[in-house]
C-alpha cells in the first residue's frame, strides 16, 4: 500500500476520508493522491488554449487549487507526500483513469450515508466506483481519530470465483494485524443448513495459510441486514465484500446490495474486485 487515491469535493465527508488516508500513509510510508473532479466535457476543456474560451473551467480550476493549498496546511498531513490533481471527467471515470495513471493501490472515499458524498459521490456514482474499481475501495462514514482494524468481517458466498478477493482481504487484514471473520448470511429465500455453509467455508479457506479467522453463519431477513447485524454483534471495525464488475455484487450479492451496504452500514466498508 504505497499509493492512496482520495477523491475530494472539499466537504467534511471527503476530509474524513483524507484523515483516514493520512493515517494509512504514515503507517505504510505511502503517498496520497488528492483528486478533485470537475464534470465538464473533455472536448470543451481542450479548447482552453485561449483561456478566455472557458472562463468557468478556469474559475473552477483556480478555486480547486486554492482549496488544495488550504488542505495541505492541515497538521495531519505533515510529513506525508501529497499530490494534487484536478481532472475534467465524470466521477467514476475520472477515478478509474487516475488509478491507472498513478498505479494506485487503494481508493479511500468519504460518504455521509444514504445520499453518498455530497455533490460528488452520490447515488449511482458511489455504486459505480465501488462496482467498477479494479483496486480496493475503502468507504469511510465518519471521522476516525484513530483508524484501527481489529475485527474485520468478510462476507461472501464462498464460491471459487471469490478466492482471489479473499486473498486481497487477507492482505488487508495483515496490514492491520486484524482477525478476519468470514461470514455467510442465510435468508428465508436463500437458506442453507449451517453444516453445509461451514463445510463450504472450510473448503474455501484451505487454499490459504492464513489462520487468524473465524467461520460464521448468520440468519436474517436480508443479506444486507445480516451483514450489518452480525458486524454490530462483534463490534467489527471494518466490513469487506467482493464485487463483480458490471454484473454487480458476485452471485452471493445481487441487485443493489453493494450500494445499499456502502450507503447504509455505519462502519467502514472495503470492496475487492473479482
Amino acid at each position: 500500500m504505497k499509493k492512496i487515491l482520495v477523491p475530494t469535493d472539499f466537504s467534511d465527508q471527503a476530509e474524513n476520508a483524507l484523515k483516514v488516508a493520512a493515517q494509512l500513509a504514515k503507517t505504510h510510508n505511502a503517498e496520497i493522491f488528492l483528486l478533485h473532479l470537475i464534470e465538464m466535457p473533455l472536448h470543451e476543456v481542450d479548447a482552453m488554449s485561449s483561456q478566455s474560451d472557458l472562463p468557468e473551467a478556469m474559475f473552477f480550476m483556480k478555486l480547486a487549487h486554492k482549496r488544495f493549498k488550504s488542505i495541505l496546511r492541515k497538521r495531519y498531513l505533515n510529513d506525508i507526500t501529497v499530490h494534487e490533481t484536478v481532472d475534467f471527467n465524470e466521477i467514476f471515470k475520472g477515478i478509474f483513469h487516475n488509478c491507472k495513471k498513478f498505479n494506485i493501490d487503494l481508493v479511500v472515499m468519504g460518504s455521509n450515508g444514504v445520499s453518498g458524498l455530497r455533490e460528488m459521490l452520490i447515488g449511482s456514482n458511489t455504486e459505480k466506483v465501488v462496482r467498477t474499481s479494479e483496486i480496493p475501495v475503502l468507504v469511510v462514514k465518519k471521522e476516525h481519530e484513530s483508524f484501527n482494524v481489529s475485527n474485520f468481517v468478510f462476507a461472501s458466498d464462498f464460491k471459487d470465483e471469490s478466492k482471489e478477493t479473499y486473498k486481497k482481504a487477507i492482505a488487508f487484514a495483515k496490514n492491520f494485524n486484524a482477525k478476519l471473520h468470514l461470514l455467510t448470511v442465510n435468508t428465508p429465500n436463500k437458506f442453507m443448513p449451517s453444516e453445509e455453509t461451514n463445510e463450504r467455508m472450510k473448503a474455501f479457506v484451505e487454499s490459504s495459510n492464513f489462520k487468524n479467522y473465524t467461520l460464521n453463519t448468520y440468519n436474517d431477513v436480508t443479506i444486507e441486514k445480516g451483514i450489518m447485524n452480525f458486524s454490530e454483534s462483534i463490534n467489527a471495525d471494518l466490513i469487506g465484500m467482493s464485487t463483480h464488475g458490471r454484473q454487480g455484487i458476485s452471485h452471493f450479492f445481487n441487485g443493489s446490495i453493494s450500494e445499499d451496504l456502502v450507503n447504509h452500514a455505519k462502519r467502514p466498508v472495503v470492496t475487492f474486485k473479482i
